[in-house]
């Protein structure tokens, strides 16, 4: 089964009732000693611009309150415990986007992502419903954008510009979400490496105990009972909704081709029944350090006769285990969302390499503006 999920991106009178009242940055627990470097090679046919990886990966999961750890301060504090531990394994989540010029007979320009310990962003924040009522309400709008922050990338400021924003949010009497954005240039991490999945395993490894009552940072105090103003946590608007779905597709060797990019674009257009434009932007994770993006057109391919497409399996959001995701010890989300967000322009499609071998994860994610049929 294929996912579909609209991001929406409207506003609504409901907005006004999410209570944002800490931002902090958040770092690995050490120092990343040996830096790690993800080069983006940007063919010239694109500008070096970080809107040419725009959009990014954004995912809400929904916890019911078992127990008292779980209580409304003092959770953000053992989450935030928790996170920057698990970022010692993957530093370039709290890392930054950089330029950097082309090599030798280099073709391409290139950004690169640097782990610097920068930190990914950290909101905590409160909504004055339960979590019951709020699902209910979402049902009817689209209330869980608000669950979840992002902030496009600022060419002119990179060093700026987290690459990563995690907002918990607190329901009264009980409940609480996790709401993440990533962009797209590391959202394998989340996504295929189960970044998520080690996370919560190290969380659930915390000394809870008697003799440790309260996290390292549990603090209360410096907390507001009143919103943060809007120009400290203004985040780009995201006006159009876009269309995603996933496959999983195997191939012959360890290379993605565009003739099976182009075959996931059509059977996408099947399913989501839309016209996503003659050209995308093709995302291809090399290796763990390097990722290509070049721009890719539907015109002067013949697609007959390739013997491709039974290399192509329509796959699910869940396929990637987010639903398995639990914090505390029986307590698996009552509801996870998944989505892409903030996609500008054009198509986009995204390769990632899987675990197994000779496999990819794919996302084809249709432009804001698409043409139904």
């Amino acid at each position: 089964m294929t996912e579909v999920h609209d991001n929406g991106g409207t506003q609504n009178h409901s907005l006004k009732k999410l209570q944002i009242v800490a931002v902090t940055s958040v770092k690995p627990a050490k120092e990343t000693e040996s830096r790690q470097v993800r080069q983006v090679l940007v063919s010239d046919d694109h500008s070096v611009h970080p809107r040419t990886i725009d959009g990014c990966y954004q995912i809400v999961l929904y916890y019911e309150k078992l127990n008292e750890e779980e209580r409304s301060w003092c959770l953000a504090g053992w989450i935030v415990e928790s996170l920057t531990r698990a970022l010692m394994e993957h530093p370039l989540l709290a890392g930054r986007l950089q330029r950097r010029g082309g090599v030798g007979g280099d073709t391409h320009k290139c950004l690169e992502i640097v782990s610097n310990d920068s930190g990914i962003r950290f909101l905590e924040a409160r909504y004055p419903t339960s979590l019951s009522q709020f699902l209910e309400l979402n049902k009817k709008e689209h209330l869980e954008a608000e669950l979840v922050f992002w902030k496009e990338i600022d060419d002119q400021c990179l060093e700026f510009s987290p690459l990563v924003y995690i907002q918990v949010t607190n329901f009264e009497c009980g409940g609480y979400s996790i709401g993440i954005s990533c962009s797209l240039l590391l959202a394998e991490i989340l996504i295929v490496e189960n970044f998520l999945k080690k996370w919560a395993e190290i969380h659930k490894m915390l000394p809870q105990n008697e003799e440790i009552k309260t996290p390292t940072f549990y603090y209360p105090d410096l907390k507001i009972h009143e919103p943060l103003p809007s120009y400290i946590i203004s985040q780009t608007e995201n006006k159009n909704g876009v269309l995603s779905t996933v496959f999983e597709v195997t191939t012959k060797d360890a290379n993605f081709s565009k003739e099976l990019a182009l075959l996931c674009v059509e059977d996408a257009e099947r399913k989501l029944n839309l016209k996503m434009g003659s050209d995308f932007s093709l995302v291809v994770k090399k290796s763990s350090e390097i990722i290509k993006v070049e721009s890719c057109s539907k015109s002067g391919y013949n697609m007959q006769g390739l013997g491709l497409k039974n290399q192509i399996t329509r796959a699910t959001w869940n396929d990637f285990g987010a639903y398995e995701v639990a914090f505390h010890e029986g307590n698996k989300p009552v509801l996870v969302s998944c989505w892409i967000g903030f996609v500008a322009d054009v198509a986009h499609v995204m390769a990632v390499p899987c675990p197994k071998e000779n496999a990819f994860a794919v996302i084809v994610v249709s432009p804001p503006l698409e043409i139904k049929l």
